[in-house]
């Protein structure tokens, strides 16, 4: 038996408390990892903060972004023993209808660690062993990266990616993501690197002025216009640059309702609008502009596992740059990490490691 740690939520609000436990062996299909590094996600905050309830019970181990090693295996999962691995956010079945016609994200049985199960603020975890994404260490190093590093792959990288592509962005599209924040970053650089001119829109000044530095073209503070002078400018310079004033591909990455407002609002004709961030608030919309400008709108939940690997490679391969947008602290700081993250108050994503 292997002596193990996890902090969990025992109420959302109250501190998280470290707990030790004896993992068991793992089963047939399942692999336990020990844990490299956690990110720290909006989701976990919606979690912890805003009432956003967990489908497994209380006290749970939060955590859905996880990077680790493979150090047991169960049966029909020897081959991933010693792995370095990324640990999916979203774990489909594998087996029903719906992953056998491909569509893994609305898997019913799917598996989201700190949601479903047990998450990755811990020393190890247990899951499923079918669909991991394997680390090549030696790239990894090239690139100037931990294992700990690539945990926001998980959910961070790999979220925007699913939605990059789901969008059909090739060469010469208008792209526009809102939000630049620990997801909507990233979705600028992928959306570049896939061949988009990017446009970036957020609050944050000095977050927009660091984005022009990884990809986007143009960055926009949405506090400096109204809905209609935002659009007009948007429009002015696709014009300039020979882009189509036409089909844009918008990312709402925010997750609030102000951003879905103003992501709503720049729909054009045969505009594709991605719905990324998540948020419980409400607002209200004219439907009818999608009709009206045969536009498309989609969510985003999680990303297939069959994605996970050419989403690393983008970051391998040093077309998506992590380094500048995170942090590693340790785990027994995660209730002072909360807070700060709550606030505002971090100037990086934070990954937790044991």
């Amino acid at each position: 038996m292997l002596e193990c740690y996890r902090w969990v939520m025992n109420e959302p609000g109250q501190a998280f408390e470290k707990v030790s436990f004896t993992m068991p062996k793992p089963r047939a299909g399942e692999v336990v990892v020990e844990v490299a590094g956690c990110g720290v996600c909006h989701t976990d905050l919606g979690f912890f903060y805003d009432g956003v309830r967990t489908n497994s019970e209380l006290p749970l181990a939060l955590g859905h972004e996880i990077s680790g090693r493979v150090i047991q295996v169960g049966a029909d999962c020897e081959a991933s023993l010693g792995q370095a691995v990324i640990i999916p956010s979203v774990i489909p079945c594998g087996q029903c209808d719906l992953c056998q016609r491909g569509k893994h994200t609305i898997c019913r049985n799917q598996q989201m660690p700190g949601n479903d199960i047990q998450g990755g603020f811990a020393s190890h975890i247990t899951v499923p062993g079918h669909c991991l994404c394997e680390v090549d260490e030696q790239r990894l190093t090239k690139v100037g990266l931990q294992l700990a590093d690539v945990a926001v792959v998980a959910d961070a990288v790999t979220t925007p990616y699913q939605a990059v592509v789901q969008a059909q962005i090739e060469a010469g599209d208008l792209a526009i993501v809102i939000g630049i924040g620990g997801v909507g970053g990233y979705a600028v650089q992928v959306a570049a690197a896939m061949g988009a001119t990017v446009v970036a829109i957020d609050l944050d000044n000095e977050k927009l002025a660091k984005q022009k530095e990884y990809g986007a073209s143009l960055a926009l503070n949405v506090g400096e216009f109204d809905p209609r002078a935002l659009k007009k400018t948007i429009m002015a310079f696709a014009t300039e640059n020979g882009l189509r004033t036409t089909e844009w591909k918008i990312f709402e990455c925010s997750g609030s309702a102000s951003g879905q407002k103003t992501a709503f609002g720049l729909l054009t004709f045969g505009a594709h609008l991605a719905v990324v961030g998540f948020t419980m608030a409400k607002l209200e919309l004219c439907l009818s502009k999608l009709m009206a400008f045969h536009a498309s709108a989609q969510g985003n939940w999680g990303c297939p596992p069959d994605l996970y690997a050419s989403t690393l490679d983008l970051v391998l391969g040093g077309k998506v740059d992590m380094k500048p947008f995170i942090k590693q602290y340790p785990l027994h700081q995660i209730n002072e990490i909360f807070s700060a993250a709550h606030e505002h108050k971090l100037s990086a994503r934070a990954i937790l490691v044991p």
